[in-house]
């Protein structure tokens, strides 16, 4: 990168780029022309300084260096010199890997990518390997935001065909490509003309792909049917017909493939994977998934990166996301939001709400008064169990903490991390490692000190629909980071088991939810925890219950949700889980402003 001004417009690159080369300073040249290309890749200025770079170094490629490291506009600068040089191939193979690095980018918008005579000049293999290539750094399909700077490819596809309409692996990768831009009829017309060139696995996978996205199922099934009496042991093959069966209802059908392919080979990672998810979308037992993120996990270097597990825990409580909280209190807390002016208003309750419920309705809503009629009993105001760490202290019906405030660091530190979703307990887990460094006293003090959120999309969001959940995923994430306390400890004897132990078994909060999911969440990620862990959660489970058959108990429904994500739970714990799941009106179940909450979360989390 030049030292300049990363924030010059390619503009003021460009005149820099000239003034460097009226000096025969070539390097600072290229470099800003480099600049200029990732910042305005098709425009007719950039190419033409380029040339004059080239013209002037006698067409030095090493002006533009490829490297370990090597810089995104260096090396598409060095693409075009090398097609400039009679070299097209080459520069498309580096067009290609600043697609894969960048594919937002327009790379390719240039006119000799796009020339019809180019394909001639191009061995038809070569050009098919640069399709494929392409479709291995792009989603499958590409997102309709990213495909109009991949519509160059499409063009390079379509002229290549024009010039070489019978060669089968160009036809096949130019198939692929179309399909994940969209163009699914397309897709289909060149796959099939692949096939009827030269029958084969590869073109018959195509062939299906093409048809599946085109809505034409049954041609899908009876094409990658082909493919597997063509090659019995590609066993992908088994696992993408296990899907597309799997997608339209005939999961019976789709895990017979999944079975013939585990037969074949218990360990193969496609047909692993596609066998818990089918499994667990038949049976819905988490047991199904903690056994596949242990597959995960024990193998490291599968042949590329599934989404199955992901796929299973999107949505689900506490596998994918945090679970709003319900209650009366919060319910009037919505209601004050919602009111233009902040209007000045009171709530009657009939029993005292969690102390993490009540701070957060008198933060936001400091004009809300809030009267308890009575407190029930088991008086929710002390702890389950005895504990040398409470975290808050009450006057009355109104709760304090015990602990100071987290330090500054610690506050910005969870800004960054928290948020309501993730991809399944093990990723929470991992990403979570970014709190390891925290002092016990910070994490602890997060949990009933709250920061801020953020002043980003997620942040504004949540701040103006539900400032609970924000709290809610500032205390996951406290609790997640708890597990990266002192990891050296063995996990029986460890600080960080004690601490999560005390706080499930604290004052009846969210900070129980959150502890638990903790627990529950090292369980998933050590084998060797499951079995304490499951016994912790039984018991809090039991002890929830026998509570509310006295009094409301707020958590018990998410206590339930946790229990069934729980590994190795006993089955009478999971059928109390079920019980209280079925049998209790749960606020969150409502619609209205969850719905609104869910839309607003899934458009922040959207995926490309």
């Amino acid at each position: 990168m030049p030292e300049d001004d990363p924030a010059l417009s390619a503009a003021e690159q460009l005149a820099l780029a000239r003034l460097a080369l009226a000096e025969g300073d070539l390097p600072h040249a290229a470099d800003h022309v480099a600049t200029a290309l990732v910042q305005a890749p098709t425009l007719p200025e950039v190419h033409e300084t380029l040339a004059r770079v080239a013209a002037a170094s006698g067409g030095d490629l090493e002006l533009f260096p490829l490297g370990h490291h090597a810089f995104v506009g260096a090396v598409v600068a060095r693409a075009h010199l090398l097609a400039a040089a009679g070299r097209p191939a080459e520069g498309l193979d580096l067009l290609a890997a600043a697609t894969g690095h960048a594919p937002g980018a327009d790379w390719a918008g240039v006119p000799w990518v796009t020339a019809p005579e180019l394909p001639e000049r191009l061995d038809p293999d070569r050009t098919a390997r640069i399709l494929m290539q392409l479709c291995a750094a792009v989603p499958d399909p590409v997102p309709r935001r990213l495909r109009d700077p991949l519509r160059a490819y499409l063009t390079l596809a379509r002229n290549a065909v024009t010039v070489h309409p019978g060669h089968p692996l160009l036809l096949g990768a130019a198939s692929a490509l179309a399909r994940r831009l969209g163009e699914a009829t397309l897709a289909v017309t060149w796959a099939a003309r692949g096939v009827r060139a030269q029958p084969s696995k590869l073109g018959e996978v195509w062939l299906g792909y093409a048809y599946r996205s085109a809505g034409r199922t049954r041609d899908a099934l009876t094409a990658l049917r082909r493919a597997v009496a063509l090659d019995p042991d590609d066993l992908a093959v088994y696992a993408d017909i296990a899907g597309t069966l799997a997608d339209h209802g005939r999961l019976d059908e789709a895990l017979d493939w999944i079975d013939r392919a585990l037969a074949k080979d218990p360990t193969f990672d496609c047909a692993v994977h596609t066998a818990h998810r089918l499994r667990f979308q038949r049976d819905g037992d988490p047991a199904h998934l903690v056994a596949l993120a242990d597959f995960a996990r024990d193998h490291p270097d599968d042949s590329h990166e599934h989404g199955d597990l992901a796929e299973c825990c999107r949505s689900r409580p506490w596998l994918g996301q945090v679970t709003p909280a319900g209650g009366p209190v919060l319910d009037a807390l919505r209601r004050a939001l919602a009111v233009e002016g902040g209007a000045r208003a009171a709530v009657r309750l009939d029993a005292l709400e969690p102390p993490s419920a009540m701070r957060t309705v008198a933060a936001a809503v400091p004009g809300l008064d809030v009267e308890v009629a009575t407190v029930a009993d088991p008086d929710p105001r002390e702890p389950r169990r005895a504990t040398t760490r409470p975290l808050w202290r009450y006057e009355g019906t109104v709760a304090a903490p015990t602990l100071p405030a987290p330090s500054a660091e610690a506050a910005e530190r969870i800004r960054q991390l928290a948020r309501p979703a993730w991809p399944h307990p093990p990723a929470a887990y991992d990403t979570a490692v970014g709190l390891a460094t925290l002092e016990l006293a910070d994490l602890l003090g997060l949990l009933v000190h709250p920061p801020e959120a953020p002043a980003t999309a997620l942040g504004r969001v949540l701040a103006g629909q539900d400032p609970s959940l924000w709290v809610r995923c500032v205390q996951v994430w406290a609790c997640l980071g708890l597990l990266h306390h002192r990891t050296d400890e063995p996990w029986a004897e460890s600080t960080r088991r004690r601490v999560l132990l005390e706080l499930v078994w604290g004052v009846e909060d969210w900070i129980t939810e959150c502890a638990l999911f903790a627990l529950v969440t090292a369980a998933w990620v050590d084998p060797a925890a499951r079995p304490d862990v499951a016994g912790v959660v039984a018991e809090r489970l039991a002890d929830a219950a026998a509570v509310a058959r006295e009094r409301r108990v707020p958590i018990v429904v998410s206590l339930a949700h946790l229990a069934l994500a729980t590994p190795d739970l006993d089955p009478t714990t999971r059928d109390l889980a079920r019980e209280l799941i079925r049998g209790t009106v749960d606020d969150r179940s409502r619609p209205g402003l969850f719905a609104r909450l869910r839309r607003h979360l899934a458009a922040l989390f959207r995926h490309p």
